[in-house]
């Protein structure tokens, strides 16, 4: 491989005068230019761009965006938030799907880094996320999205993930069901944690007893909103509604209810946390909580760009208003 010395030596210049040329620093004499670049085309040089980023202080226009699962489709939709507004803005985005494993976080983290990043958008996976409280410390502009950092004074933009699972949880009691099951997510991550809470204070606040059996934490995929059902439906007394906490999570519900020849809503409620564009496609539509990782991906880039051009400037803490969109796959209970 042809290095910056051997296009220095070819050219008889310096090897900052090669760099200039490369970087198009203007104050090169243009014969000189023109004699650099003869060179960088016979010797057929490619300029190493991550050695050229971090011998630059100037902005890359490059930003790296880790998120925990990118087969969920609310995640597709951060993507395309994050990605129009970074190109708006001539920035472009660099992905790492790390697929909730703090091992694979670590070195997306670590790549995006040694790129020279401008800044990093993360879906912090759990606990106290040390690798990204790492990135921080070293000075790269990081914003959160869907969960924060604890007490870290970092930008955040999510939803109001316990006013939206309280919002759904109520509606299916005003509905007069009582025996509402809810899907969760692994249990430490924090959207888990807000989601239920917002679940058991909307039964608590109606006087109906959360039933431990009912509630039930999993990875957020399809196969394990399948296997929990199950689970549910094999219970002496099973539930008349269900309340999912992700969309993944639903869809491998439903799966579960129609093997077992039921019907929703004649024999089952079920309502889902993300309204996605197939929500009305199904049979019946399904009634879900309504956030949108379109905006959260680009209220995020917003954030991380003034970020860029303001180290200094205060955190800032976004969250957006969900919204129930009630459609048909949910029923008034009726009781003899």
């Amino acid at each position: 491989m042809t290095s910056l010395r051997k296009v220095a030596d070819y050219a008889k210049v310096s090897i900052s005068t090669v760099s200039r040329v490369i970087n198009n620093v203007p104050l090169v004499d243009p014969k000189t230019r023109q004699r650099v670049e003869a060179a960088i085309r016979e010797l057929n040089y490619v300029p190493n761009r991550v050695a050229q980023r971090l011998r630059s202080s100037a902005r890359k226009g490059l930003i790296g965006l880790v998120l925990p699962d990118i087969q969920n489709p609310f995640y597709v939709d951060v993507i395309r938030g994050v990605e129009a507004y970074a190109y708006q803005h001539n920035f472009a985005v660099m992905i790492g799907n790390f697929g909730q494993n703090e091992t694979r976080q670590k070195l997306y983290l670590d790549i995006f880094k040694s790129e020279a990043v401008d800044g990093l958008i993360v879906a912090p996976s759990q606990g106290e996320n040390r690798h990204i409280l790492d990135a921080i410390a070293e000075g790269f502009s990081v914003v959160c999205i869907d969960r924060g950092l604890g007490d870290v004074d970092v930008d955040v933009v999510k939803v109001n993930n316990r006013k939206g699972a309280f919002t759904a949880t109520e509606y299916l009691i005003e509905l007069g069901h009582r025996r509402i099951a809810h899907i969760a997510g692994l249990s430490h991550i924090p959207t888990t944690t807000e989601r239920v809470g917002g679940y058991k204070a909307a039964m608590e606040k109606h006087g109906v007893d959360v039933i431990d059996e009912l509630v039930r934490y999993s990875k957020s995929d399809y196969e394990s909103g399948a296997a929990i059902m199950q689970e549910l439906l094999d219970l002496a007394e099973r539930p008349t509604a269900v309340f999912a906490a992700n969309n993944l999570l639903t869809l491998g519900a439903l799966k579960t209810i129609y093997d077992n020849d039921l019907i929703v809503p004649d024999d089952i409620s079920i309502i889902g946390f993300d309204d996605m564009y197939w929500s009305v496609s199904l049979n019946p539509p399904l009634t879900a909580v309504q956030q949108s990782g379109y905006d959260i991906g680009n209220k995020a880039t917003e954030l991380l760009i003034q970020r860029v051009g303001a180290a200094a400037r205060h955190s800032t803490n976004v969250i957006f208003e969900t919204t129930l969109v009630k459609r048909k796959s949910c029923k008034k209970l009726t009781r003899n």
